[in-house]
């Protein structure tokens, strides 16, 4: 499974009404954290109502949790969009 796959079924969790996850390394390639590998910078844009009601910290602590501790570990850069 591509990191982008493990990524978009881990952010099931939130049972999004949008979900768009964009491997934007490439945009990054030879600067800090580039490891090489074409999967260290992510963009999520995302719109699920279960984030609705919480703060902008507490909004993107629960998509970290939904992505989790492994695939976090993994990239160097997960820029958020929520909608």
């Amino acid at each position: 499974m591509t990191l982008e796959a493990e990524i978009r079924e881990n952010l099931r969790a939130l049972s999004p009404t949008h979900l768009d996850v964009i491997n934007e390394s490439a945009l990054h390639h030879g600067h800090a954290g580039d490891d090489g590998s074409g999967e260290s910078h992510w963009r999520v844009v995302i719109a699920a109502p279960q984030l609705d009601d919480l703060s902008r910290i507490a909004r993107h602590r629960a998509i970290h949790s939904a992505i989790g501790k492994d695939i976090i570990g993994r990239i160097h850069a997960l820029a958020i969009d929520i909608q």
